[in-house]
C-alpha cells in the first residue's frame, strides 16, 4: 500500500464498509450505467428505435468499469460524464449510439446522488434505531437506581440512571423522525433535460409531451422511487441537500450532548464506557481509563454540525438554473456528513452495548448531598410531630451551614445527619430519619416514566424496524 498520499480517516479508521461502498467510485459509476439502461428501456417502451440486444449488451457491462481508461478520457475531455460515456460505448459498441440519448450530465450525476442519499438514509436509520434499542434496554435495567440530578452542573434533586438515559433516547427519536421524514419524501430528479424543460426529450418524441411525461414516470419507477421532483433546473434543488445535512447536523448535536454527559459521568467515576483488557488510556499515566469512544463521537459530531453551513451556502449561491461551484463542495459535504454520522453511530452503538455503572460511587455521591436536600422533609416531619416550623427551619439552617463548612473548608464528609441526631430538638423524629433519607423517596415517578416512555414512545418506533435492528456486539477496528 502506498502511504505517501492523503487518505481520509473516515475511510481508513471510522466509517463502515457499507457506507463507504455507497460513496465509492464503483457504486457511483455502476449506478450511472444502470441509469443509462433504465433510460434506454423506457425510451424503447415508448417507441424509440432501441433494441433489446443493445440493452442486454449494456447490462452485461454494468460492473465492468475500466477506471484507468475513464481517467484518461476525463483528463483529455475535462468532463467526467462524457469520459464514462465514451468508455461504456467502447465496451458496448452496438449500444453506443443510444447511450445517454437525450440526457444531460445531471441525469446520471444528480439521480445517482439521490439514489445514494436514499440508501445512505436507510443505513443511518437502522443505526439510529439500533442505538435506541440498546439504550432502552439499559434504561429499563437502571430505571430505579437513584442518582444525583444536575442543573447548572450543580447537584440537584435526584433522578435515576435510567431516567437520564431516556433524555438521550428522546433526542435520538427526534432524529429518527427527521431522517425518516426525509427518506419518505425524497424524490428522483428524473428525466428533465439540460435546464429542466425536457426540450431534448420532446424533440426525440416529435413533440409528444405525453410520452415525455411517461418517460419521466417510467425511469423514476425503474430507479425505485415513487415520485420525481415536478420541476428542476439543470439540477434538483440543492435545498434537498440542505434538509438532509441539517438533519445529520441535528443528529450530531444529539450525539455530542449524550457523549458529553458520559464523559462528565466518567470523570465522576459513576459511569464508564466499555474498556478493553488490552486498551491503554494514557502513554504516561497507566492507571487512566479515558472515555476515548465518547470523545471520538464528540469529535465526529462537531464535524457533522459544521457541515450544515456548507450545504446552506451552496444552495444559496446556485444562480438561476445552476452553477458548477456546487460540485466540489458537495463531493466533500454529502459524503463526509454520512460517513461521519455512520462512524459516530457505530461507535455510539458500541458504547451503549457496554456501559458500566458503579452504584456504590453513585450512592456515595448521593450521601454527600442528600442530607441538604432532605432538609425540607425533616422540617415537615418535625411539624407533624408538633414542632414550630420557623424554629425548626432556623436550627436546620445553622446545622447545614456547619456541615457545609466541614465539606468545603476541611474536605470532610457531609455530617449533617450526625448533627441532627446529636441535637435533642430532633428526638421526636429520629426513628423516621432512615426513611426520610431513603434516596428512592426522592426520585418521584422517574422509574415509572421510563416504563411509560418505553411502551408509548420507543416500542412503536422499534416495531417499524423489525428485523433490521443490530443486536450483535459491535467491535471497533481502531
Amino acid at each position: 500500500m502506498d502511504h505517501s498520499g492523503y487518505r481520509s480517516p473516515l475511510s481508513t479508521r471510522y466509517a463502515s464498509k457499507e457506507m463507504q461502498f455507497l460513496f465509492s467510485d464503483q457504486f457511483k459509476f455502476s449506478t450511472w450505467r444502470r441509469l443509462w439502461i433504465m433510460l434506454a428501456k423506457a425510451e424503447m417502451d415508448l417507441g424509440l428505435p432501441i433494441t433489446q440486444s443493445q440493452i442486454t449488451e449494456m447490462e452485461s457491462n454494468i460492473e465492468n468499469i475500466d477506471f484507468p481508461a475513464a481517467a484518461a478520457e476525463e483528463k483529455a475531455t475535462r468532463h467526467d460524464v462524457m469520459a464514462h460515456v465514451h468508455v461504456f460505448a467502447k465496451q458496448c459498441p452496438s449500444a453506443a449510439p443510444i447511450i445517454h440519448l437525450g440526457a444531460t450530465s445531471c441525469y446520471v450525476g444528480d439521480n445517482t446522488d439521490l439514489i445514494i442519499l436514499r440508501d445512505a438514509l436507510d443505513l443511518l436509520l437502522t443505526r439510529v434505531v439500533s442505538v435506541v434499542k440498546s439504550l432502552m434496554d439499559f434504561a429499563m435495567q437502571y430505571r430505579d437506581l437513584p442518582t444525583l440530578g444536575f442543573t447548572h452542573l450543580q447537584p440537584a434533586q435526584l433522578t435515576t440512571v435510567g431516567k437520564r438515559c431516556t433524555l438521550w433516547i428522546q433526542d435520538l427519536l427526534m432524529d429518527e423522525r427527521n431522517l425518516r421524514f426525509l427518506r419518505e419524501n425524497l424524490r428522483f430528479r428524473g428525466v428533465k433535460g439540460t435546464t429542466g424543460t425536457q426540450a431534448s426529450f420532446l424533440e426525440l418524441f416529435n413533440g409528444d409531451g405525453s410520452k415525455v411525461k411517461e418517460l419521466d414516470k417510467k425511469v423514476t419507477k425503474l430507479a425505485g422511487f415513487e415520485r420525481s421532483y415536478p420541476v428542476t433546473g439543470q439540477t434538483y434543488s440543492r435545498k434537498v441537500d440542505v434538509d438532509v445535512v441539517n438533519a445529520i447536523a441535528s443528529l450530531g448535536s444529539t450525539i455530542h450532548k449524550m457523549c458529553s454527559d458520559l464523559r462528565l459521568l466518567a470523570s465522576m467515576k459513576e459511569v464508564e464506557e466499555p474498556f478493553e483488557a488490552t486498551q491503554i488510556g494514557s502513554s504516561a499515566m497507566p492507571y487512566k481509563r479515558n472515555p476515548m469512544r465518547s470523545e471520538r463521537c464528540c469529535a465526529l459530531a462537531r464535524h457533522m454540525i459544521t457541515l450544515q453551513s456548507n450545504a446552506a451556502n451552496t444552495h444559496a449561491t446556485q444562480w438561476m438554473e445552476r452553477t458548477l461551484d456546487d460540485s466540489a463542495n458537495r463531493r466533500l459535504t454529502l459524503s463526509e456528513s454520512f460517513l461521519s454520522a455512520d462512524a459516530s453511530l457505530l461507535t455510539l452503538l458500541n458504547i451503549s452495548q457496554g456501559i458500566v455503572v458503579y452504584p456504590k460511587v453513585i450512592e456515595r455521591h448521593i450521601q454527600q448531598e442528600l442530607p441538604f436536600m432532605a432538609a425540607e422533609n425533616v422540617i415537615m416531619a418535625m411539624v407533624k410531630a408538633g414542632g414550630d416550623r420557623q424554629v425548626c427551619h432556623e436550627k436546620i439552617r445553622v446545622l447545614s451551614h456547619e456541615a457545609g463548612a466541614q465539606v468545603k473548608q476541611h474536605g470532610k464528609d457531609n455530617d449533617l445527619v450526625e448533627r441532627i441526631k446529636a441535637d435533642k430538638y430532633f428526638e421526636p423524629i429520629l426513628g423516621q430519619l432512615e426513611h426520610i433519607l431513603d434516596a428512592k423517596t426522592f426520585t418521584g415517578r422517574a422509574g415509572d416514566q421510563v416504563v411509560d416512555f418505553n411502551e408509548e414512545e420507543v416500542k412503536p418506533v422499534l416495531e417499524m424496524y423489525a428485523g433490521k435492528i443490530q443486536t450483535s456486539s459491535v467491535k471497533l477496528v481502531i
